[in-house]
């Protein structure tokens, strides 16, 4: 046997070769495990995306004829919605799809980054739906599909003649006499009597659902889908309570006393009566103010309820988004019923995206008015997000907002741009010449956008938090919704309101899309800061006074914030677009105009906020 002896360079180089060898081999096979572990993922959530969209279409499908086609005392829609939205519970939250999704998801560093949001989105919607629970998740089905039909199925009466919600809004909108406000509001309260039994037992059964799977209650499950924590997001809705409450405050004041003008009330009350305000539940008082020189309902009445629709599609097409398609025209609900009609069908406005891919549609009852006006630009904001994620680039399971704001705020914004002024007068909607007060522009946009944030980030999430977290008490919920309407928006009930009204539940979301109505809040400081963001760094105009009609350019800032649906981090999306984190700093800015004049008016009033 020939003996070699290594010098000392031969031997490091060998060493050296051996080492590389060892460790490229070494990365292979994690390589190759990585890729393993990847194919299993893909192959699994190839299964249950395609299995999850079937169901998921056949349950909107339901969802949408029992929408749009209430007849009294026939449960044909109820059943089939029932049946497929059991389907639909039965499989994401069979035992199988979890445990597969959690066993997956263990092996996290070895997924792909958009494979580990596509099984966190398995694990959150299983969450809803465990089949270790069965009968409790078909009796929480069975239950919200009763409580939409009493909902939406209410006949609503003022002196014994029915009314539509409609009827309702425009009473309370444009009536001076407070005895016929009051009976229009408490019309709109009767419905309330009917849906405390069902609100209390859908307590008890979304609670009993997603704690099987670990989670404290309805509300911690809701505010999970952000990456926070039940407490977290309380402080966050705080956060932006207290930000806008100087601004809050000097609305209240003045709407106090200039209600108390308009109704012929001497003695100026120290808290709103809640049926002296143009809206049910005092969100939004705009239509308190008349701006001169603009008159959208006048200017929008000969046009038609069809001209809104399709001018808002206009609107997005300017930017450079396609035209919606021909089906959305075709299955969507876009006007009220006729008089004559056998059947009631929900007024609430909304966008579906029925199948998670080119069939989408809205379920509206336009009428040719500006609040209607600027409600088809916010659907058609949802209708284009929808069409902008389906791509092949975002899976089926990752087709929805960056998070559950986001979606509002690209309506919301859409919305505040169509009302904006150089727009309005692109359109004629408004005379060109025409001179219109700004400061009185900025008040009317303050009573529809701050006086929000209050009953959203206030009272309506406080309430769901205090129902679903703290187990409010069965003989408190009436209580307990007029002491935060009391302490966050200043309004109190026309006369003392018993447990048998639970007027929570006359708002459509407490019933129907439950404990998450901040997103609402969230997205009205969302869109102010993106609409900063596009005044100043891409229009270069005011605020104030812009129009991004036929501008490309806010076109394809919208889109790419729109393109990759879920499968973008929302704070990373937020921070990147407008350079900061989640702040009203944008929306007081905005107003910042208007408090001057504000403190002006309220000189020698006094507040009680």
């Amino acid at each position: 046997m020939q003996k070699i002896i290594l010098t000392g360079l031969t031997a490091a180089v060998l060493l050296t070769s051996c080492s590389s060898q060892k460790t490229e081999s070494a990365s292979t096979a994690i390589t190759s495990e990585n890729t393993a572990v990847q194919q299993e993922a893909q192959a699994f959530l190839d299964r249950y995306s395609k299995d999850y969209q079937q169901l998921y279409t056949a349950s909107t499908e339901a969802e949408w004829a029992s929408n749009t086609t209430i007849v009294e005392g026939d449960s044909t829609n109820a059943v089939a919605t029932r049946k497929a939205n059991e389907a639909f519970a039965a499989f994401t939250g069979s035992a199988e799809n979890i445990e597969k999704a959690k066993a997956l998801l263990e092996q996290k560093e070895q997924l792909t980054d958009l494979q580990v949001k596509q099984l966190e989105a398995v694990l959150y919607t299983g969450a809803n739906n465990p089949q270790i629970i069965p009968d409790v998740v078909k009796a929480r089905i069975k239950a919200e599909t009763e409580q939409t039909e009493k909902l939406y199925g209410f006949d609503y009466r003022i002196y014994e003649k029915s009314v539509s919600t409609n009827d309702i809004d425009n009473i309370l909108k444009n009536e001076t006499s407070l005895k016929k406000r009051l009976d229009a509001w408490q019309a709109s309260k009767e419905v309330g009597k009917n849906l405390r039994e069902g609100i209390l037992n859908l307590r008890d059964l979304r609670n009993k659902t997603v704690q099987s799977l670990g989670y404290d209650d309805y509300f911690s499950y809701q505010a999970s889908d952000y990456g926070m924590t039940r407490q977290q997001m309380m402080n966050l809705v705080q956060q932006i309570n207290e930000e806008l409450r100087p601004l809050y405050r000097e609305l209240h004041t003045y709407a106090r006393y200039e209600l108390a003008k308009k109704y012929g009330v001497k003695e100026v009350p120290d808290y709103l009566p809640a049926h002296w305000l143009p809206n049910r539940w005092g969100q939004d008082w705009s239509s308190m103010v008349e701006v001169k020189g603009i008159d959208l309902d006048g200017a929008l009445k000969p046009k038609g309820e069809e001209w809104l629709v399709n001018q808002a599609e206009r609107f997005y097409v300017s930017l450079g988004f396609d035209k919606l398609p021909q089906s959305f025209y075709e299955k969507s609900s876009l006007y009220p019923l006729p008089a004559n009609a056998n059947y009631k069908k929900n007024n609430h406005a909304s966008a579906w995206h029925m199948d998670l891919d080119k069939d989408v549609r809205s379920l509206m009852s336009v009428e040719p008015n500006s609040e209607w006006y600027e409600t088809t630009h916010h659907e058609l904001g949802h209708i284009y997000y929808y069409m902008t994620y389906t791509n092949p680039d975002v899976p089926v399971l990752l087709r929805g907002g960056a998070n559950r704001a986001y979606h509002e705020a690209m309506g919301s914004l859409m919305g505040l741009a169509a009302m904006q002024k150089p727009f309005l007068i692109e359109l004629n909607l408004i005379d060109k010449n025409a001179e219109t007060d700004g400061v009185q522009t900025l008040l009317k946009e303050a009573l529809s956008y701050v006086t929000f944030i209050p009953f959203a980030a206030g009272v309506m999430s406080e309430w769901e938090h205090d129902f679903y977290a703290q187990n409010l008490p069965a003989n408190q919920l009436n209580k307990r919704w007029w002491e935060l309407a009391k302490k966050y928006q200043g309004i109190v009930p026309p006369s003392p309101r018993g447990e048998e009204y639970t007027d929570a539940t006359t708002k459509t979301h407490i019933n129907d899309d439950a404990a998450q109505y901040y997103d609402y809040a969230l997205s009205y400081v969302i869109l102010f800061q993106l609409h900063d963001h596009i005044a100043k760094n891409i229009l270069k105009q005011d605020p104030h006074a812009t129009n991004y009609y036929g501008s490309k350019k806010v076109g394809n800032f919208l889109r790419e914030i729109m393109y990759p649906g879920a499968s973008a981090d929302w704070r990373k999306m937020l921070k990147n677009k407008t350079g900061e984190e989640l702040s009203a700093r944008a929306m007081v800015d905005y107003f910042q105009p208007l408090m001057e004049y504000l403190k002006e008016q309220n000189k020698g009033r006094k507040y009680t906020l």
